[in-house]
């Protein structure tokens, strides 16, 4: 049965580092502990692929896993393969997608989830879920092969969604930007996820986990609202 926690961020308001999650995740991984998560760390740009694997275990380390990095591998693959849970941090899109073609782990991981594999991720990582990463906020800094992404979610995400406009931004809002998209790619929906919200799915369920509402955006922005704690399929 597929299960996935897709999650906006890795922090809400003013809390530290994954903190918001760890209720979620407590829950999400109930069987598992003592098991194997694989973590991806392509996306986190301004750090090593060490660090981050440090700051993954540090935060998360009351859920009692054994957190190792794909890179650790003699094949990034190798630990996709031998790992219970897989985990993929945030960053930015662009280059977590290119370290994941680079590293032919798209098929893996989507097999594997689709097998039972539980997966949890937070921005990026909640963003390769989906059907592509052409709804992601990041900036292209680097070209992957293509833009399609693990589809396991078979919509768009928008993670870090904030509806509106910012005082003295003359830019485009996020509405705005996410109208072009459907304008352009009238047969897709996007899910909006605000910070310190998340999408739990299960099999082909889904459920609002958070403390805001969760938007979905379709053809000419018609938009449907799941409030707090709310089942859907998709």
């Amino acid at each position: 049965m597929k299960s996935m926690l897709l999650m906006s961020g890795s922090k809400y308001k003013d809390s530290d580092y994954l903190v918001h999650t760890l209720p979620w995740l407590e829950q999400f991984l109930r069987d598992y502990k003592g098991k194997q998560v694989a973590f991806v760390p392509y996306a986190g740009v301004r750090q090593t692929y060490d660090e981050y694997e440090k700051k993954v275990q540090k935060a998360l380390e009351s859920l009692g896993m054994n957190i190792i990095s794909v890179h650790r591998g003699k094949t990034h693959r190798e630990v996709i393969e031998q790992s219970d849970v897989i985990a993929i941090g945030g960053g930015n899109t662009f280059c977590l997608l290119n370290g994941l073609y680079q590293n032919e782990l798209l098929e893996p991981i989507r097999q594997k989830v689709l097998s039972g594999t539980p997966y949890f991720g937070w921005s990026a990582g909640a963003n390769v879920a989906g059907a592509s990463i052409m709804t992601t906020n990041d900036m292209p800094i680097i070209y992957p092969p293509s833009f399609n992404a693990l589809n396991l979610f078979p919509h768009q995400i928008n993670s870090h969604f904030i509806s509106g406009k910012i005082a003295g931004h003359n830019g485009e809002s996020r509405e705005e930007r996410l109208s072009e998209f459907l304008l352009v790619n009238p047969q897709s929906s996007v899910y909006a996820l605000p910070e310190g919200t998340a999408i739990l799915i299960q099999q082909d369920q889904a459920f609002t986990l958070g403390e805001r509402e969760i938007l979905c955006f379709t053809e000419v922005m018609r938009t449907q609202t799941f409030s707090l704690h709310s089942q859907f399929s998709y």
